[in-house]
């Protein structure tokens, strides 16, 4: 592709609108089916580290599903930028704690402990057949990825409506393990999301 810059900026804002228009009815319908297949197809993050996010522009909301996960007896964290070419930080999240504003305006727990993840539930503008996100085009999700050794097991949450064909993914990209959305599990197998049940999910 010519000129991936400003097709991938053109694509950020056709997904981001058609998503900040749905309905509501529409948006927890969709957004309910999410969490009901995180709930049945990961049991394992009950147990875990996990990296969440604070919904921005109509993405899906983590919180409800994280909080399940968390009276079960895992770790909730939320990203914090450091600056702009650095990996996130992830601070303890819990509900009612004192937040502030970070960027983009995006609340931040204020000087919780910072948490190694285990495994991040990241949000998606787009993806592809191939396990490749859109995202907002910082690349804090990847830079922070390729800090891990071993890495996370990494879960992109999106809606159908925002998958792609192909995202055109470059060198530093790094392909999700899972992607849930209102239609099921996608497991990146070979360079290929396949569509798994929750059951075999949960099983592995």
């Amino acid at each position: 592709m010519d000129n991936l810059f400003e097709w991938r900026k053109h694509k950020r804002k056709q997904l981001i609108e058609s998503r900040e228009t749905l309905s509501e009815a529409t948006r927890q319908q969709w957004s309910q089916a999410i969490s009901d297949l995180l709930r049945k197809g990961f049991p394992k993050l009950q147990k875990m580290n996990i990296g969440i996010y604070w919904p921005f522009r109509g993405e899906y909301d983590p919180r409800s599903i994280a909080q399940y996960f968390m009276h079960h007896g895992a770790t909730l964290a939320l990203p914090e930028v450091v600056s702009t070419n650095a990996p996130l930080c992830f601070r303890e999240w819990l509900p009612g704690l004192p937040m502030k504003n970070g960027a983009y305006g995006i609340p931040i727990p204020v000087d919780t402990r910072i948490v190694k993840v285990e495994a991040i539930i990241i949000p998606m503008v787009g993806f592809d057949q191939y396990g490749y996100r859109l995202g907002y085009g910082s690349g804090y999700f990847d830079r922070t990825l390729a800090t891990y050794q071993p890495q996370p097991l990494t879960i992109g949450v999106a809606f159908e409506m925002q998958r792609l064909e192909n995202v055109y993914a470059q060198p530093h990209d790094i392909a999700m393990h899972y992607i849930v959305t209102e239609a099921g599990i996608f497991r990146t197998e070979e360079h290929e999301l396949k569509l798994i049940p929750a059951s075999q999910c949960a099983d592995e």
